[in-house]
């Protein structure tokens, strides 16, 4: 410490040591493997060198020393900020939460006092030291002035740093800063600085897009979607009302695998028996030509879709970049309004990845379990995106039989997530035969896709013993496809089609996802051949429900109504799907048959620009409303906004049982209607072994990579 860099060299030391600390210790980084843990063991480096670098270009001592031990405090101060705001909300400080002073002050306010922990001297005990040497004058301060040439070099050595620690963190994690995923995954790979300058890009960015926007963009919208409302059917509308609703978020899910059974040695497996039955079920409404419309956000983009009726960004997540500030009005909200809906989400997963834990809020959910709320998990009972299925249908059951009916919950399931290796901690799940294509993906994802049918199948047994099933409607859903075109050459023989021959519309049909909406009870089901997306989930459903749509800002279209456009709109710009035509990677070509169109007549060309331009303006006045939170400019009679800061994700179970004992006899929960008594046991998932009475099968697949 004698000099200068000696001085910052241990300061860099100390700031090291107790980020180290914070991530095994007041942190959870959801660290899965050596290479994520050899990220979180540099990352706080490469900036920490950067800033505490910096004063070595001051020549004057006094002022050199005081600088430098203010940044030092501006460090530590963020990292225990951090510490204190993660024991909270299980999340790290934006700076948009930083900017939102009621959200800030609810994490870091008056309650930060109470949330210190004998622990946290950690974080402050060598600041303590290092100003009482000072003012003591115990320290030798180095009153030489640092070579400008070598403080240069500190600085370009800290870039090549951060730079090496970016590209370890994108091979990791492809796309880490693009799609965002979740401020975990962040803080893990790049660390905490880099994260909130990251953030202060983000929010940048966010708030100039807002600042532009004005009423006069949503009335432009609101004139599009007026132009394009499909009134329902009066045949379907409220054949469902002040029904419980359930969402299947079935991962990965491709319409493919709908009635396929996989050919191994001669003998076929059905994969999906249970979900099959559903979708043929008089009791469902199915749809064969529904498709996905995600990109980057993958999942986020499903979500986003399904909840609201307005798609996700072309770049990037909307749940990570606007979703837990833009103003919202989702199912959730929609639901309470309009029914006195009670909402909640499972998953098995962290709730921050894609920001769930803050969009949910402004979408309206009262609840939230996430990994937090279920088992601890194992090598056994989970992999790197959550805990298994049925283990998460099992540790639901508990929260779900709280809720106060109707309620609206969704499920979103992880088993059948790339690279499809989820079963092989579990060998009593690894039954079902892999398939035999040279690609380990493919190969697993079979046998994944089975294991998810049979959680469903569990779960839909225990909603008939618990009393669930028959006051409720289930809808089902792909959220986006599982085998990447990449990849579609070595499916193809598997689907019966020659790998030379794959087009581009192979790949455009392979974009198809199940939908279907079972409603108990109702016995005129049918399999759909409307063309449509997840942007039409919404209105479809809300006019099931029994709920007039007209003055909502929804982009979707009613699929059973007769007035549905069938227009397809892919998120990216010229994909788009018609009964007609198909336009994808472009070219284009005829649905029906497949073939491929090169040189349309004037009267084909007129059609396609016509399609293309309706895609395209839908596309459109999404991004103006989700880019410039025109719905903030929203007002009705009938709908309000939601408040987010009443709502929060902590002691939820206690949240629940409270309002029972408040509502008394008229309590609606699951648990009250069985005189206090739980469901849990009612829950029951064997393993494929005690299901088949078969032995594990000795392949496994071996991909961990990530897409």
């Amino acid at each position: 410490m004698s000099s200068r860099l000696g001085f910052v060299l241990t300061l860099l030391l100390f700031y090291w040591l107790k980020n180290l600390w914070a991530y095994n210790i007041d942190f959870s980084l959801d660290v899965g493997n050596l290479y994520q843990i050899f990220l979180t063991v540099i990352n706080p480096i490469p900036i920490g060198l950067l800033v505490l670098g910096l004063p070595l270009y001051i020549t004057n001592t006094k002022v050199f020393y005081t600088v430098e031990i203010l940044l030092y405090v501006i460090l530590n101060f963020l990292l225990l900020a951090n510490v204190i705001y993660f024991s909270e909300f299980t999340d790290f400080i934006t700076v948009s939460t930083m900017l939102a002073s009621g959200s800030a002050s609810a994490g870091l306010g008056d309650s930060a006092l109470n949330l210190l922990k004998p622990s946290y001297i950690i974080y402050i005990l060598d600041l303590v030291f290092l100003i009482y040497v000072f003012i003591r004058k115990q320290i030798e301060t180095d009153r030489r002035s640092f070579n400008k040439r070598a403080a240069f070099a500190v600085t370009a050595l800290s870039g090549l740093f951060f730079s090496i620690n970016l590209f370890l963190a994108e091979v990791d994690r492809p796309q880490l800063l693009t799609r965002g995923f979740s401020n975990t995954y962040l803080v893990r790979a790049i660390g905490l600085p880099a994260f909130t300058v990251y953030s202060a890009n983000q929010t940048y960015q966010a708030q100039k897009e807002r600042s532009e926007a004005t009423a006069d963009k949503l009335a432009e919208a609101e004139t599009y979607i007026s132009d394009h409302y499909a009134k329902p059917d009066a045949k379907y509308y409220g054949i469902a009302k002040n029904r419980n609703v359930i969402m299947l978020h079935l991962e990965s899910f491709q319409q493919f695998l709908i009635d396929y059974k996989l050919n191994v040695n001669g003998s076929e497996h059905e994969v999906t028996p249970f979900i099959n039955s559903l979708y043929h079920s008089q009791s469902t409404i199915s749809f064969s030509n529904f498709f996905h419309q995600v990109k980057a956000g993958k999942t986020s983009d499903a979500e986003t879709m399904m909840e609201t009726s307005l798609f996700g960004l072309n770049t990037g997540s909307y749940m990570v970049n606007y979703g837990g500030d833009n103003t919202a009005y989702a199912a959730p909200s929609i639901l309470a309004q309009n029914g006195d809906y009670t909402s909640a989400v499972f998953h098995g997963n962290v709730g921050s990845f894609w920001n769930r834990n803050n969009t949910y809020k402004q979408w309206g959910y009262n609840y939230f379990f996430d990994s937090a709320s279920f088992s601890e998990q194992t090598k056994n009972n989970s992999f790197q995106y959550g805990l298994n299925d049925k283990y998460m249908f099992a540790d639901s059951i508990k929260y779900l039989e709280q809720l106060q009916q109707p309620f609206y919950a969704k499920y979103i399931t992880v088993s059948n997530h790339y690279p499809y290796t989820s079963l092989a901690g579990e060998s009593d799940e690894e039954g079902f035969p892999l398939a035999d294509t040279g690609d380990e993906t493919i190969n697993g994802y079979f046998a994944t896709a089975n294991y998810l049918d049979a959680s469903v199948e569990a779960f839909f047994k225990y909603l008939q013993a618990a009393g669930i099933y028959d006051n409720s409607i289930i809808v089902l859903y792909g959220d986006h496809y599982g085998i990447s075109n990449s990849r579609n050459t070595s499916l193809a023989s598997l689907l019966g089609k020659d790998p030379e021959t794959w087009t581009e519309y192979d790949n455009a049909m392979l974009q198809r996802v199940p939908y279907m909406i079972h409603i108990p009870g109702y016995n005129q089901g049918f399999i759909s051949d409307t063309y449509g997306g997840e942007i039409d989930s919404l209105p479809t459903l809300l006019h099931l429900l029994g709920i007039d749509t007209s003055q909502y800002i929804q982009l979707g279209q009613d699929l059973l109504s007769p007035d549905n456009d069938q227009i397809v709109s892919l998120r990216t710009s010229g994909y788009y799907i018609t009964p007609e035509y198909t336009s994808y990677s472009g070219r284009t070509y005829f649905t029906q048959s497949g073939e491929e169109i090169t040189n349309p007549d004037e009267g084909t060309a007129e059609k396609l620009k016509e399609i293309r331009d309706t895609a395209s303006a839908q596309l459109s006045v999404s991004d103006s409303i989700q880019t410039g939170d025109l719905l903030r400019f929203y007002s009705s009679k009938d709908l309000q906004p939601t408040d987010a800061s009443k709502i929060t994700y902590t002691d939820q179970l206690k949240q629940m049982e409270s309002i029972a004992k408040d509502l008394g006899n008229d309590s609606t929960s699951i648990f009250s209607r069985h005189g206090n008594q739980t469901t849990q046991d009612f829950f029951q998932a064997p393993s494929y072994t005690e299901l088949h009475g078969t032995s594990p099968s000795a392949s496994s697949s071996s991909s961990s990579s990530s897409e």
